[in-house]
């Protein structure tokens, strides 16, 4: 009754939200405060005219212009200044994004040189929403200045708003986990929540347009999976939903969500504390650090959290049996414990003010304890009799996980502007190991023992190693004439090993037939060059990228070998963008794309953690390869409000699908046949779309972000034994309010909608951790719809309160309260000639959080003060002396 209640409700909400942003006009936001403006930086090198030689000892000042209080006349005030090092080099940092400067520069014997300096922000990003692009421009490199050469004048500075929750451009969109307080204290995956055009199910597996989406961090494909990293280590996600082929073009073109991790360069120090704690009384405790002294900006975080998990889950079959039909119904609610920690620490090196060196790493660490008891009913119905019986199956699941990731980056500017080198290789290994202990035993419906106690013990192993390698290039030929190229290799190395045990006499022997050892290797070479262009209000991007795979796979426990091999593959991607004026802006675009299946999809060990419900991977899939084209329409219809509409399409061969049949149960010591859940290549499919995306600035106090999903899907599957051509209608909708409330409080409130669906048609693309079994790790903890199945409507909704306090709002604390409505059920229906099958699983509804978060910092330069020069001359002394910000 609630949900037929609520279902409706929440449709009509939403449409009228949207309909109700297009009569309201938006109030002005509110201006940047001084602190987070004193953020530029002014960089470059003093060199002689005739030679080049770089030139010490350089007077180097910056002059700004204030107003005397006590003669009521403008007059040039030093904020700035240094004597240039031994390599001519200067570097003048927090300094205010805000302001227009005089750069005056003085030696012995040469001619002095003052010319106009300023911030060069990316205006046409700030129009079109993206302030986070805009920004990258306050650290100013001057270039190389020779003394006898006229001053160059640059452009004024414009001042924006602070950066909004969400930011528009055509290209992606970025979202500001800053503002985001429903997933403050949890992970990456309360953070996708409400991200716009992701969807998330109960289980965490995250889509973005109803397929899976490469998951990267900082730029690079990652072996971390989204609930282990934390939320409040994310500064941002950017949703790129058709990358460029600068881009890896993996992900089956379902995208890219990329997790920009929170690292500040602002000289000084700053950081956090975090502590929170759930309705369960499970605690959390966080923190991150940052220190920029000199040459050296250091960066570290950490977080440790213990869980618990309660889920509810119901599951009812029909299997078509010969001359009969088993009609089997399964309820069950496992209870996941255990503790996790994340740890981050790294630095940047300024080896001179155009070449930069970044060492870090991260390792993250877990223990989680599973119980469950599954109550099994089941009646045999033939045109003769009714057999009843009834069974318990319990479980004790044990499992631990290690991830360590390090990187090393280098990274050169040139002295023209924009154009940069970079360079950088990446380390990640996982490893995780569990056991799980199975006690079933069937009974009469009298009770009595149908059967003896089967005791079954599986133990599973598994490790991961990826190992890339990366160069960039990135040229303005002209301000408007653009060339870049990179190179990429990506080495992967996977082991793992499931071995299954039955009691007899109190001792557990193996069962060979029923464990597996398997490992698998790939490489990846690729590049790719793009090129852009820009004709007035037209601009158009040309790119081709070039990769290379290569799989081997070994099953040894039966001694065989899998190997996909592509030797030379072509994925090109053109752009073209046309500006209608100021505000409205329209961009086609096209892309290849290709899908490899992952580690999980592959491994062909039994998953027996439900004995009537078996998963297994499948060694012979091999990748797709996906057709992706996009129009989309932006319009900065008013300040504050954007509007974005994309339509899309998606064609993809050699679809890899979840597919389920009907097999003789591979346990020799029994005799009855078994639903097998597993991963295979169904011929094709399509989808079709539009997406609608209206970010509003209500008023000066409410922010409201609308995101509507129309599409078709079809999955071609008749090439599967029992497959069919499926085809679904289907769309998705999500609300995000933000109220800014006096006296410092503040509310979040979402909510989403998806229609029946059927199941993503693509794989993850992200590969996660090291393999091993355990209790449902492979498939998201229970069986998943097919290729011959559905999702059906799921919804909910999402609050959060924050009240900011102690001087400049340090602290604050949040309460959260998800799925406040108790409607997040994820249900599926599967159906063949084989069987019929209907789930239903709820996974903590109406869960509390309390958060509790202190900043801290004093981003002061004075702090960190250079040492002076022995030869620094008296009026740099007394312009240091007299130094503001």
């Amino acid at each position: 009754m609630m949900r037929s209640i609520l279902n409706p409700l929440i449709i009509t909400i939403f449409l009228f939200s949207v309909l109700f942003t297009k009569a309201q006009m938006p109030g002005n936001r509110g201006q940047m405060g001084g602190q987070n403006m004193n953020m530029g930086h002014f960089y470059g090198k003093i060199i002689e005219a005739g030679n080049s030689k770089p030139l010490e000892a350089v007077s180097v000042q910056l002059l700004q212009s204030k107003l005397d209080t006590v003669t009521k006349k403008r007059k040039d005030v030093v904020v700035g200044g240094m004597l240039t090092t031994k390599k001519g080099e200067f570097s003048i940092e927090n300094l205010s994004v805000m302001a227009t400067y005089k750069l005056r520069i003085t030696a012995i014997g040469f001619k002095t040189i003052e010319q106009k300096v300023n911030f060069d922000l990316n205006i046409s990003a700030a129009k079109n929403g993206d302030y986070s692009s805009m920004l990258n421009g306050v650290d100013k490199d001057l270039g190389n200045i020779k003394l006898e050469t006229d001053a160059q004048q640059l452009q004024n500075v414009t001042v924006v708003s602070t950066a909004p929750a969400l930011t528009m451009n055509i290209d992606r969109k970025v979202f500001n986990v800053e503002k985001n307080i429903n997933s403050t204290g949890g992970t990456a995956v309360d953070v996708m929540k409400n991200v716009p055009s992701v969807n998330v199910d109960i289980d965490g597996n995250v889509t973005l347009r109803n397929a899976s989406p490469q998951i990267f961090v900082d730029g690079r494909p990652t072996t971390m999976t989204l609930d282990q990293i934390p939320a409040d280590a994310i500064a941002s996600v950017e949703i790129i939903t058709n990358p460029s082929a600068k881009y890896d073009a993996s992900g089956g073109g379902a995208g890219i969500l990329n997790i920009v991790l929170k690292k500040n360069r602002k000289a000084g120090y700053n950081g956090n504390l975090r502590a929170s704690i759930d309705y369960r009384a499970r605690p959390g405790f966080g923190g991150d650090f940052n220190l920029k002294q000199d040459k050296v900006n250091f960066f570290a975080s950490g977080m440790l959290g213990v869980r618990k998990s309660v889920s509810t889950v119901t599951s009812n079959r029909v299997d078509y049996l010969t001359g009969a039909n088993a009609y089997l119904t399964q309820t069950n609610g496992p209870v996941n414990e255990g503790i996790f920690a994340f740890g981050r620490l790294g630095m940047d090196y300024f080896i001179d003010n155009r070449n930069t060196l970044t060492v870090g790493g991260n390792i993250v660490r877990g223990h989680f304890n599973t119980n469950d008891v599954i109550n099994i009913f089941r009646d045999t119905v033939s045109t003769v009799n009714i057999i009843s019986d009834k069974g318990t199956r319990s479980s004790k699941n044990t499992g631990d996980f290690h991830n360590y990731g390090s990187t090393l980056s280098f990274k050169h500017n040139f002295a023209k502007a924009g154009k940069e080198w970079t360079a950088d290789a990446n380390y990640n290994y996982s490893k995780n190991n569990n056991t799980g202990d199975y006690n079933t035993q069937y009974f009469y419906t009298s009770n009595n023992p149908k059967t003896p106690l089967f005791t079954d013990r599986s133990t599973g192993e598994g490790t991961s190693q990826f190992f890339t390698v990366q160069t960039d290039y990135s040229n303005p030929i002209t301000t408007k004439m653009k060339i870049e190229m990179g190179a990429r290799m990506a080495l992967r190395n996977f082991t793992s090993f499931n071995d299954n045990y039955s009691q007899f006499g109190g001792v557990f022997y193996l069962l060979p037939s029923l464990s597996n050892n398997y490992k698998f290797n790939d490489a990846l070479y690729a590049a790719y060059t793009t090129f852009s262009q820009q004709f007035k209000k037209f601009t158009y991007q040309l790119g081709i990228r070039v990769e290379s795979s290569d799989y081997q796979g070994n099953l040894v426990s039966k001694n065989q070998v899998f190997t996909t091999s592509y030797p030379l593959s072509l994925f090109p991607s053109a752009f073209a963008t046309y500006k209608l004026n100021d505000k409205e802006d329209i961009q086609l675009n096209y892309s290849r794309k290709v899908n490899r299946p992952n580690f999980f999809q592959l491994i062909p060990f039994i998953d027996y953690s439900d004995s009537l419900n078996l998963s297994v991977g499948n060694p012979k899939l091999v990748p797709e390869f996906t057709h992706l084209l996009e129009f989309s329409y932006s319009n900065q219809y008013a300040s504050g409000n954007t509007f974005l509409a994309t339509a899309y399409t998606r064609y993809t061969n050699n679809l890899i699908t979840r597919y389920q049949y009907k097999d003789a149960d591979p346990n020799p010591a029994k005799n009855d046949s078994v639903i097998i859940s597993t991963y295979a290549n169904a011929s094709r499919s399509y989808t079709y779309g539009l997406e609608l995306t209206d970010k509003n600035k209500m008023s000066s106090w409410w922010d409201l972000t609308t995101n509507l999903n129309i599409f078709n899907s079809t999955i071609d599957a008749g090439n599967l034994s029992g497959g069919t051509t499926n085809s679904q209608f289907s769309w998705f909708a999500k609300i995000n309010n933000n109220f800014k409330l006096p006296k410092n409080y503040s509310i979040q409130f979402s909510g989403d909608y998806t229609a029946k669906t059927l199941v993503a048609p693509s794989g993850s693309g992200n590969s996660g951790g090291g393999g091993g079994r355990g209790g449902g790790m492979m498939f998201g903890g229970g069986s998943q719809p097919s290729a011959q199945g559905y999702i059906k409507p799921i919804y909910g909704a999402d609050i959060a309160i924050k009240k900011d306090f102690l001087k400049n709002n340090a602290a604050s604390l949040t309460l959260q309260f998800s799925d406040i409505f108790r409607t997040r059920v994820y249900a599926t229906h599967a159906d063949s000639q084989y069987f019929l099958q209907d789930n239903e699983r709820r996974r903590d509804p109406q869960m509390v959080r309390l958060n509790f978060n202190w900043r801290f910092g004093k981003l002061d330069v004075a702090l960190f003060k250079r040492k002076n020069m022995k030869n620094e001359m008296e009026n740099m002394q007394n312009a240091q002396q007299g130094m503001g910000n």
